[in-house]
């Protein structure tokens, strides 16, 4: 992924394709975190075909934006199906896991206050 990035400051501009900025890896999930404030984070995930995030909780509301493939987030005890081009809200303290039906990308923007 191309990001350059300065101590305490932001990352100098350029333009990236979500789609290309990460790749997959067999039987993985790859993370990039591409913003990280104390006010909220960016970072970019791929996950192979049947991998996932088991069940947790998060302090903080988070928005994720499906950059490519197919998966099913489950909030609590709800499953949502979603696809390329899609997006949902995970609220803060809400259980929630994450399993790819089909390799897929996410955006997970965090919001922290």
């Amino acid at each position: 992924m191309k990001t350059s990035k300065t101590e305490g400051k932001a990352s100098i501009p350029e333009v990236l394709k979500l789609s290309e900025a990460l790749h997959y890896q067999k039987d993985s999930v790859v993370s990039h975190t591409t913003i990280d404030k104390k006010n909220g984070t960016v970072t970019l995930f791929a996950f192979d075909e049947d991998q996932g995030l088991s069940e947790h909780t998060a302090p903080f509301d988070a928005m994720v934006y499906i950059v490519d493939g197919k998966v099913e987030i489950t909030i609590s005890g709800k499953a949502f199906h979603l696809e390329k081009g899609e997006m949902i809200i995970m609220p803060a303290n809400e259980p929630h896991a994450v399993k790819a039906i089909k390799k897929f990308k996410m955006l997970l923007i965090m919001i922290k206050s």
